[in-house]
């Protein structure tokens, strides 16, 4: 090439401003990899913490569930301890009205059927079979104590939906 091939000057000089501006293409290529690995490698970091978040809010739902059956088991028992407080039941006490007469007094809210006293004492009288005892009423017994069989000091009861005796103190007697 000689130096009056104009055209030829031409050539070479589009030529090393092509060569540049490849190389610097290579560079610009060079950092947009190295800023898309950066990018990719912040991607997978976000589906890690995503993920994290996602089982944590799993977790969290997961005790909110456990939480409200909770709630509602103890707002059941609460309820049904109120029903069961505000059920009418019977209630008695022994009471002694004077010397071998007693009575068996039923302070609550409902009728009692089939009153029984489990403690058998040929000392007193039987109570009747199918003894029915009305709230606010009186059943009056006798009941003498001997030095071989005294009075005792409780009485245990069941009636008809009190399966569990319930023991009733035997008040001194009075006179």
């Amino acid at each position: 090439m000689d130096m009056g091939d104009a055209p030829g000057w031409v050539g070479a000089g589009l030529g090393l401003a092509a060569f540049i501006v490849s190389l610097r293409s290579v560079k610009h290529s060079k950092r947009a990899a190295g800023a898309a690995e950066g990018s990719a490698t912040a991607a997978e970091q976000s589906v890690v913490e995503t993920r994290r978040s996602s089982d944590a809010a799993e977790r969290s739902a997961t005790a909110a569930e456990e939480t409200l059956a909770d709630q509602r088991r103890e707002a059941a028992e609460r309820r049904r301890q109120e029903e069961e407080a505000n059920r009418p039941c019977a209630e008695f006490r022994i009471e002694h009205r004077n010397r071998a007469v007693w009575e068996l007094v039923n302070y609550g809210t409902a009728r009692a059927e089939n009153v029984r006293c489990l403690d058998a004492l040929g000392a007193r009288d039987e109570w009747p079979a199918g003894l029915s005892v009305a709230a606010g009423d009186v059943y009056r017994f006798m009941m003498v104590g001997s030095m071989g069989a005294p009075i005792p000091s409780v009485l245990r009861v069941v009636w008809d939906g009190q399966d569990e005796p319930v023991p009733l103190r035997v008040p001194p007697r009075m006179g």
